[in-house]
């Protein structure tokens, strides 16, 4: 007899499509009750089974219709709405077109005949009910409820703050906003800033043009508008910005930076500000620093194995330094923090010196410096000496005070970690050098040096096949006869990844472990080509490589590596 899905349960569709085995069906039936789901959302709970395979089955057994993502790109919010978002968070669905008398409804269970009558109550028209994937809809629903809300509360703008700003002493900071000419700049603020800490922006950039303001966040390392606020607001909003952060009102032609500390209801964020003037009035850029638990680990930063075991060997030595280069964003005060947590135990006295402190770390000594009290990276360096450091993080190196106490503290049987501002790993000794750092002393103090950059990777949900221009392939330095054996992949953007075709980032890098090759020509005075050069001939990497690897895995696009490294 022919196999009929209609009158099949939906266990059995998913072992006809090979989707599954009748081991992992027993599994998931047995676990049931633990996730309290339908056995479809238990076996992609468990990863045995893929979200559109399950979608795949529940149409061939429903025969309700699947939402075709790529129309989920561009909804008509005012069509979105027509549901209020409570209600479609709380019983999964969304409004997605109108199909002539009636509205078209994605949802993750058109069985539900209670939700059916909830709706038409709700519409007062018929309902078309689309079959729609959970994650999928989770992404859906934000996109479009997180722009009505903007827009409603942007125009609205009257309501007072999601957060409390706080001091030093954790005492509360007072913004007046009882006048009705406040109440729209304190409602904006508050807007720009929760959003941009639902959405794990790093910056924020507001930023005044000639008739009208525009706010920008840095997400996964790209800058997002994600508004445009009436320019009549940008001074209050400016204002508002100085007041948090006990800064000058009345100064507007220097650049002046600040701090602000925020306490939400989900979590503690340190703001630090930066305000310059402009032809067109004040920029403010606010850079988020998230107090919470430190998640990150070495194993989930990108490191191959390779580089993973040549980052563990020198982090566990007992004296020398380790630095990590990159610009300003590249990640590297996660790695550096990631390397305490892998070797910190009860036996070892470790401290740090930050500015500002990013990750707080239980079981070890952080200070914070201070310019305006004299607290600054020498005086705070100078003072940790008498507290008995086994191993020393040192913030940033900044000038030749900073880099010779930390050489001093690697000569003394200390182990340093540090970063500094280099394009790459070779680079980055000349810097030492060029602080005033003697070549005896680079060369008999540096353990490794390693570059890094942050490359984003490519959304898994809109990932899909590409074959590179020629001039993209000229830029990476691949050559047609490579590209052919290289399967390229790029995102053509999707809800899930807010239409960029990328979704997270991690590291690419560049180690250079300086043994005595690389020592005795730091020593002689060598230039960076030359070290790079014998680097190369220990094995090392450049970060051009490791980004290209990275292509090849799937794992990023070539336009990606274009943009971050440099062929040589």
């Amino acid at each position: 007899m022919a196999f009929n899905p209609q009158f099949a349960r939906i266990g059995e569709i998913l072992q006809h499509n090979g989707a599954i085995t009748d081991e992992q069906l027993a599994e998931g039936l047995q676990k049931l009750g633990n996730f309290h789901l339908k056995i479809g959302e238990t076996l992609v709970k468990l990863g045995y089974l893929q979200e559109n395979e399950l979608l795949k089955a529940l149409n061939m057994q429903l025969e309700y219709p699947l939402v075709d993502e790529n129309h989920l790109l561009d909804l008509d919010s005012e069509i979105v709405k027509m549901i209020p978002e409570p209600f479609a968070v709380e019983n999964r669905v969304i409004a997605i077109r109108k199909e002539g008398s009636a509205v078209a409804v994605a949802m993750t269970d058109p069985e539900n005949i209670v939700i059916h009558d909830s709706l038409k109550k709700i519409l007062g028209i018929a309902i078309n009910p689309y079959l729609i994937g959970e994650s999928t809809l989770t992404d859906t629903l934000e996109r479009y409820y997180k722009t009505i809300r903007t827009s409603s509360q942007v125009d609205d703008a009257i309501g007072e703050f999601d957060f409390v700003a706080v001091d030093e002493d954790e005492k509360e900071i007072t913004v007046d906003s009882k006048s009705d000419a406040d109440a729209p700049v304190v409602k904006l603020l508050n807007l720009i800033i929760m959003e941009a800490i639902k959405s794990n922006t790093t910056d924020i950039h507001i930023e005044p043009l000639t008739k009208k303001t525009i706010v920008r966040f840095r997400i996964d390392g790209a800058l997002r508008e994600v508004m445009s606020p009436p320019i009549g607001l940008h001074a209050g909003i400016v204002s508002l910005v100085k007041v948090m952060s006990k800064l000058n009102i009345a100064e507007r032609r220097l650049p002046q930076d600040g701090h602000i500390s925020l306490k939400t209801s989900v979590k503690s964020v340190d703001v630090r500000v930066s305000i310059v003037p402009t032809v067109t009035g004040e920029k403010v850029v606010m850079r988020l620093l998230d107090k919470g638990e430190f998640g990150f680990t070495l194993t989930t930063l990108g490191f191959t194995q390779a580089n993973l075991d040549v980052f563990k060997k020198w982090i566990h030595r007992p004296y020398g330094i380790n630095i990590v280069s990159g610009p300003t964003g590249s990640g590297k005060s996660t790695t550096l923090h990631s390397a305490l947590k892998e070797i910190k135990d009860p036996e070892t006295n470790i401290v740090t010196v930050e500015d500002p402190v990013e990750y707080r770390l239980d079981g070890i000594t952080q200070i914070e410096t201070n310019e305006k009290i004299g607290l600054t990276f020498g005086r705070s360096l100078r003072s940790i000496l008498r507290q008995d450091p086994d191993i020393v993080l040192i913030g940033e190196i900044r000038d030749e005070e900073t880099a010779d106490i930390a050489i001093k503290f690697s000569l003394t049987g200390h182990l340093v970690f540090t970063t500094l501002h280099a394009n790459d790993a070779p680079s980055t000794i000349t810097r030492l050098l060029d602080i005033g750092i003697p070549p005896y002393l680079v060369a008999s103090s540096l353990n490794l040096v390693m570059a890094q950059r942050l490359m984003r990777k490519i959304c898994s949900h809109c990932k899909t096949n590409y074959f590179p221009k020629d001039g993209e392939l000229k830029d990476a330095g691949i050559s047609k006869e490579e590209a052919e054996e290289i399967n390229f992949k790029v995102g053509t953007g999707c809800v899930h990844c807010d239409n960029t075709g990328y979704s997270g980032r991690e590291g690419i890098f560049e180690m250079l472990e300086v043994n005595t090759q690389v020592r005795k020509l730091i020593f002689t005075g060598a230039n960076q080509d030359e070290i790079r050069d014998a680097a190369y001939e220990n094995g090392m990497q450049s970060l051009h490589d490791s980004a290209v690897d990275k292509m090849k895995l799937g794992l990023t696009s070539i336009k990606e590596v274009i943009k971050l490294t440099v062929n040589d």
